[in-house]
């Protein structure tokens, strides 16, 4: 897999007065960032996109509480990446409290800083980020509660941003679909302990978090053949629950699988079957174990290390990823905050992911490594 490489005008240039990490750098999310094309054909940034609060001139504690204490902004227009809480959980079966999510990985979200350590990417430097805050939601009815996290996204995708949202169950990704694959279906990639392709729960109830993904392949919102699930594992409710899925020709990578093949065997498939075409990632915490992360409403056991997780997302480079989630943290059941802290990491994982993207398309770059 080749890997996009150091990139064009990824250094910044400061021409005027420094920003202030933090500050708004327009009330609707405009960057104030823009390009010019040196001596030397390559690009360099004038001013800055939104920073973070700096940890090293304002504590982690103090302040407000936002993704990556990135600015909040009142909306995704001119931003390359929009950070969105989803802060539902009606699609729950069992232990609810994932509609606090957004607000516990917010606050972990604090002890991101600016550069990955192993990539050494700036995500705040080569794309424009912040927080759009919350999609609108309604806790007492579900239907009404998809449609306005539709419309919210809706939004987001129409203003030329790639979301990167944080649940919220499983339920809320469907929604994210309908507005991110409105136009076509896209490939998935998901991280998860459970397939989610079931029919109905107690009746005839179509829409909770074990159902979104059979709901998406039959609005045609994801190709199942581009479709790829990895980690899955733990009991089942009948031999042939997966049927519907392997059929519909969804690749299941059970976790047994994934132990004897290792991360980039796995990885490496992952990238034959979902190609250059536009893929969405989602990622339930509960794919890592919940030894390393407590707090989800189904932990299975034998999941993922938080390593493994890391290395995993970090092998998602070259995917043409027009979205991607967290999802299922929930902090009710967490302990000293150790899985808001892992859906935090899996964040800045994936930011890290699509702001490479973002960049290489900004600079006229092949997006993916194909």
């Amino acid at each position: 897999m080749q890997e996009m490489g150091n990139l064009p005008g990824m250094t910044r240039e400061e021409t005027g007065p420094e920003k202030s990490e933090g500050s708004p750098a327009g009330s609707r999310g405009r960057p104030i960032g823009m390009l010019r094309r040196e001596s030397n054909g390559e690009t360099a940034m004038q001013n800055s996109f939104h920073q973070p609060v700096d940890a090293a001139k304002v504590p982690r504690f103090a302040g407000h509480a936002t993704f990556m204490r990135l600015p909040a902004v009142e909306s995704a227009e001119g931003l390359d990446i929009a950070l969105v809480g989803i802060p539902w959980d009606g699609g729950t079966t069992n232990r609810a409290g994932a509609r606090h999510g957004p607000r516990e990985v917010r606050s972990a979200s604090s002890l991101m800083r600016s550069t990955h350590h192993a990539s050494k990417t700036e995500p705040f430097r080569i794309a424009n980020i912040a927080d759009v805050g919350d999609l609108p939601i309604n806790p007492i009815d579900l239907m009404d509660a998809l449609k306005l996290i539709e419309a919210g996204m809706r939004s987001v995708v129409e203003a030329g941003a790639l979301p990167l949202a944080v649940g919220g169950d499983h339920l809320t990704t469907l929604p994210v679909l309908r507005a991110v694959a409105a136009s076509r279906p896209v490939g998935l990639i998901q991280f998860d302990a459970h397939s989610d392709t079931n029919d109905t729960y107690f009746g005839d109830n179509p829409y909770t978090h074990g159902t979104p993904f059979r709901r998406a392949i039959e609005e045609n919102l994801i190709d199942p053949h581009r479709t790829v699930q990895i980690g899955i594992r733990g009991s089942i409710y009948a031999p042939d629950e997966h049927d519907w899925a392997l059929k519909q020709g969804i690749r299941i990578i059970y976790m047994e699988e994934f132990i004897e093949r290792g991360v980039a065997a796995v990885m490496a498939e992952v990238h034959r079957i979902v190609g250059d075409a536009p893929t969405y990632v989602t990622f339930d915490i509960d794919a890592i174990d919940p030894s390393m992360a407590p707090g989800t409403g189904t932990p299975e056991l034998g999941g993922f290390s938080t390593r493994e997780a890391q290395h995993l997302v970090r092998l998602l480079e070259g995917v043409d990823i027009v979205g991607a989630d967290v999802v299922e943290v929930s902090p009710p059941f967490d302990l000293a905050g150790m899985t808001s802290l892992a859906g935090a990491t899996i964040m800045f994982e994936l930011l890290c992911i699509m702001a490479r993207l973002a960049a290489c398309r900004r600079n006229g770059m092949p997006a993916t490594s194909r």
